[in-house]
């Protein structure tokens, strides 16, 4: 069964600026989730000031700079893992810098709506 992780990162502690050395800590903790058996696809996004919501109504198109969740729940990575049950995932998940660093990760099973 395929698993979405959707990283919220603590985006405060990053734009502060983590140091050089604990950058490097985290980014070799990252690489070495990426060589994890079951992650299928990874996909780092860029920062939240950098991103724009688009909207629909009333046949209009309306842009707006910034996240849908604003900016304390932005998500700073996704993650499509396969597990043969959710509580693997979850042990996973918990594994993830971020989830120890003042974010969160979503775990949600990938579905098929109709």
């Amino acid at each position: 069964m395929q698993f979405a992780l959707l990283i919220y990162q603590n985006w405060k502690w990053i734009e502060e600026g983590p140091s050089e050395t604990e950058v490097a800590e985290i980014g070799k903790e990252y690489a070495d989730l990426g060589a994890t058996p079951g992650l299928t696809s990874t996909v780092p996004l860029g920062y939240r000031k950098e991103a724009t919501t688009v909207r629909v109504q009333d046949g209009k198109t309306i842009t707006s700079e910034g996240t849908v969740g604003g900016p304390d729940a932005t998500v700073g990575s996704v993650y499509v893992f396969e597990a043969e049950n959710k509580d693997a995932v979850l042990e996973f998940a918990a594994k993830i810098p971020a989830a120890r660093l003042g974010g969160a990760i979503e775990v949600r099973p990938v579905g098929i709506y109709w």
